[in-house]
């Protein structure tokens, strides 16, 4: 089943990128510099209206650059704060069903769906409605959509934020332990305000003044 995920690394690149909203002379992302050129749990850490959310769409080629460039080499998906604005089936397989962007066989699909489930730590959820879920096995569900559809390079808007201390410690997990698995390349840029989830991370950044820091190790990351 791995060779049905999408096995090229994913590249992001941002070069002297400028962001602002219509209407506002301010600069939300200012002459921002970064790049991610590996698998791996990378984490953006910022204060609430620091542009974080904004960096993610630039990304996700939502919204573009006033200036600058941005290169991207990868297959993005997208994992949002709240589920329910994305979650769009009553259970489990018809929302991965949506999600198969291949035409394959009914057998293959089965594999599939009982793989990605099995990587989100929901192994026998196939069948269950959505409305039974807890709002972290919601996350977790979104995050196997974004596997089945070949994702290689998981954007994640502070998906802990609406969540219980131990759904966010099993949704941290799930994606330490993708991003973890050396047979299969994938990256994740986790947004978030929590300074206790940092230490999941492989890689951390602060997000200030418009620009991201340099990339560092949990252990040796400052937050000013």
């Amino acid at each position: 089943m791995r060779d049905s995920l999408q096995n090229e690394i994913p590249h992001i690149k941002f070069k002297d990128v400028t962001f602002s909203y219509p209407g506002n002379k301010e600069n939300l992302i200012f002459k921002c510099n970064f790049s991610i050129k590996k698998p791996g749990f990378w984490m953006v850490l910022g204060k609430n209206g620091s542009g974080k959310s904004t960096l993610l769409k630039l990304i996700n080629g939502i919204i573009k650059p006033k200036n600058g460039a941005i290169y991207s080499k990868a297959n993005i998906g997208m994992v949002f704060q709240n589920p329910d604005h994305q979650i769009l089936m009553p259970n489990c397989r018809s929302e991965l069903l949506i999600n198969i962007n291949q035409n394959i066989s009914q057998n293959e699909i089965n594999k599939k769906i009982e793989y990605v489930l099995d990587q989100v730590g929901m192994t026998g959820f196939e069948k269950r409605p959505i409305h039974t879920l807890s709002g972290g096995q919601k996350q977790r569900l979104t995050i196997a959509c974004a596997l089945i559809s070949n994702r290689n390079f998981i954007l994640l808007d502070e998906p802990t934020s609406l969540l219980d201390q131990t759904s966010q410690l099993k949704v941290l997990k799930t994606i330490k332990n993708l991003t973890s698995d050396q047979n299969k390349p994938l990256s994740a840029l986790w947004i978030t305000h929590r300074y206790e989830e940092l230490m999941y991370a492989d890689a951390v950044a602060e997000l200030k003044n418009g620009c991201l820091s340099h990339w560092k190790e949990p252990s040796k990351f400052q937050y000013n």
